[in-house]
């Protein structure tokens, strides 16, 4: 994400400065919206609902945003509160329970594939096909806003390896290796949501 939050931000933030508000809503607002539309059954207006009352919860409790333990990333943070707006609002809905079983037992899968993210990644030619875009989609939704960014960049706007360098101020070398993970973040996620959906189903 494209902006510091530090220490700095959070004591310009919660002095109510302008600028660091308009910080926060620019970088979060439509990777929030990915991560939230399929939990939400794809229900637009609901999940435009969420990330509002998601976006003013986060104000209200900045002080309990921590920089230095979260490493300057607020999204983890801003998603955690996303899943308790997204909880109350799916719970006013009784046929949405089923939904709120799933994403809540897919929460805990997510966490485990990003603190392993073993396996070989997918090929570059899945995020190009037609029968699994939806699935895709989803995917890129939950993962990490740096890691859909990169697969973004490369698969969709068709950057060269040394174009992202560039862009991100690494060695080629290095972007390599984050276009990597990324891509192995993406075909567990893939296969997770693929496992569950098809359990859902049946």
């Amino acid at each position: 994400m494209g902006y510091p939050f530090d220490d700095a931000w959070r004591r310009a933030a919660l002095r109510g400065e302008e600028a660091a508000v308009k910080d926060l809503a620019q970088a979060v607002l439509q990777p929030l919206f990915s991560f939230c539309l399929y939990r939400v059954g794809r229900n637009q207006h609901l999940c435009e609902e969420v990330v509002q009352e998601t976006l003013l919860r986060a104000l209200r409790e900045l002080r309990h945003y921590e920089p230095a333990r979260a490493q300057n990333n607020i999204f983890p943070w801003i998603t955690g509160l996303a899943r308790n707006e997204i909880q109350r609002a799916l719970g006013r809905e009784k046929s949405a329970l089923s939904l709120q079983a799933l994403w809540a037992k897919m929460d805990n899968e997510l966490l485990a594939i990003y603190a392993k993210l073993e396996q070989e990644p997918f090929g570059t030619e899945l995020l190009q096909r037609e029968e699994t875009r939806d699935l895709v989609n989803a995917t890129m939704s939950q993962l990490p806003p740096h890691y859909r960014e990169a697969l973004e960049a490369k698969y969709v706007t068709g950057k060269s390896v040394r174009d992202l360098a560039a862009a991100w101020s690494l060695t080629e070398k290095a972007a390599e290796s984050q276009l990597t993970r990324a891509r192995k973040a993406f075909r567990a996620v893939f296969l997770a949501l693929s496992r569950n959906l098809e359990l859902e189903m049946v």
